[in-house]
């Protein structure tokens, strides 16, 4: 039986499904203390046992996002507050190359908060 985190992967259609894979690919080798969870029905990531980020998908236009659990601490202009109170999202173009070098310097920033 496939468990529900691989199947949110597997029901995803092209483009977003190269992305998000690629997204978990990212986040998955930025630390070996990172681990994946179902949690509230979508992906999310722990860091140190503590919930880090998730993988989402705008209601809206469908494209992906990532959820930073710490984002409210980060002053960074690709990072989007909206109406949330605690989290920010750093939204993914799936049609357009993913730009690591800022993911990673999010996340990165956001693993100093855990530390």
């Amino acid at each position: 039986m496939i468990s529900d985190l691989n199947q949110f992967y597997l029901n995803q259609s092209e483009p977003n499904n190269s992305c998000f894979l690629a997204l978990r690919s990212i986040i998955l080798k930025l630390d070996d203390q990172i681990e994946e969870a179902w949690k509230y029905k979508l992906p999310f990531f722990l860091y140190k046992g503590k919930m880090f980020c998730y993988l989402w998908q705008d209601k809206k236009t469908k494209a992906p996002y990532i959820g930073v659990v710490k984002g409210l601490e980060i002053n960074h202009p690709l990072l989007i507050q909206g109406n949330r109170s605690k989290m920010k999202i750093l939204p993914i173009n799936p049609n357009k190359d993913i730009e690591i070098d800022e993911i990673n310097f999010i996340l990165k920033k956001a693993m100093s908060f855990y530390k």
